[in-house]
């Protein structure tokens, strides 16, 4: 394996902005502390908070790389004192709480998984960030179940295609909304039962008319206060929302009549701010039920297009047009 140089390229934003405002940069390499893997970065997904980081309004944590990044796939160069689950030359995905968008990135080692069966590290990259979400909040928070019906809000996103895939394969009923009918059919292909389209029919009515009457058990929403009031409409007696995202704002009304008189839960989680022992209980929980199924092939990656590192704005305007069906990835390596 080659030295580990002092020095690497990442991608940084020097001031809030669109696309143009990723730049490629020269930083040190960071060293790993004693819980750390230091891995080599082949690729990095792209996700839409680092979208909203580079417009200012999602920052890293304290203590964590300022650049963008939340999930890489690569090679271990390093591992600290105590750590010996990985060793130099492993093939592992992680997720991170920024600086993917590098040549090498430290990590505590409970957030560091190996790379499923024969996956390349550029389906790799695509993995850590939507699992570890839709895991979390389907199956911990929401508690769905097999037989239960599910609706997953922007079905051709990255965490749109691994909801879909994982309900379906854990025994759920999967309906979903899309922007075009083309989506509609990829997301049907994917294991949807239904994929609605929002800008031509009634995601209300539609979910009604598929349901019988009954709603759905789950509703998994990345748009917020703009779907609040229909979201809370489509619920089952005893249904849960989760909402994981606000593309369509922060604040929404809520019939406070309608929650009581059918038990309605209400939730919703961020990731990146959550401690190493949630996410080592996470990680565990992946090892487990998801990674098998991505081993055998009954769950997939779906990698819609891939950038190198130098052309992360032009990567950024391909998630912003949101014409993109599945996970776009930064190649680095």
């Amino acid at each position: 394996m080659s030295p580990i140089p002092a020095r690497m390229r990442v991608v940084e934003v020097r001031q809030p902005g669109g696309p143009e405002a990723l730049q490629i940069a020269e930083w040190p390499v960071p060293a790993p502390g004693n819980d750390d893997v230091l891995i080599q970065v082949a690729a990095a997904g792209v996700n839409r908070a680092d979208v909203l980081q580079r417009r200012g309004h999602y920052p890293s944590p304290p203590g964590a790389p300022p650049n963008p990044g939340l999930e890489v796939a690569g090679h271990v160069v390093a591992v600290g004192d105590r750590v010996s689950e990985f060793k130099a030359g492993d093939a592992v995905c992680a997720l991170l709480q920024g600086g993917g968008y590098s040549e090498y990135c430290a990590v505590d080692v409970a957030q560091v998984l190996p790379v499923p069966g024969k996956l390349n590290l550029i389906e790799a990259a695509s993995l850590p960030e939507t699992y570890f979400t839709v895991w979390s909040n389907l199956y911990e928070f929401a508690a769905l179940e097999r037989g239960a019906t599910l609706l997953v809000h922007g079905g051709s996103s990255g965490i749109g295609i691994s909801a879909i895939q994982l309900a379906k394969a854990l025994g759920s009923v999967v309906l979903t909304t899309v922007g075009t009918d083309d989506k509609a059919r990829f997301c049907e292909q994917l294991g949807a039962q239904h994929a609605i389209n929002y800008k031509t029919q009634d995601f209300v009515a539609e979910v009604d008319k598929l349901t019988q009457g009954r709603g759905v058990d789950v509703v998994l929403d990345m748009i917020g206060g703009s779907y609040l009031a229909r979201n809370l409409q489509v619920l089952a007696v005893e249904g849960r929302l989760v909402m994981i995202a606000t593309q369509g704002g922060t604040k929404g009304e809520i019939d406070v009549l309608r929650v009581m008189q059918r038990r309605l839960k209400i939730t919703g989680s961020t990731l990146r701010t959550r401690d190493a022992a949630f996410k080592r209980r996470m990680k565990q929980k992946l090892l487990e039920h998801v990674w098998p199924l991505l081993a055998s092939g009954a769950i997939r990656p779906v990698v819609d297009e891939v950038f190198p590192l130098a052309q992360a704005a032009a990567a950024h305007a391909r998630m912003e047009s949101s014409v993109h069906k599945g996970k776009i990835i930064l190649q680095v390596a």
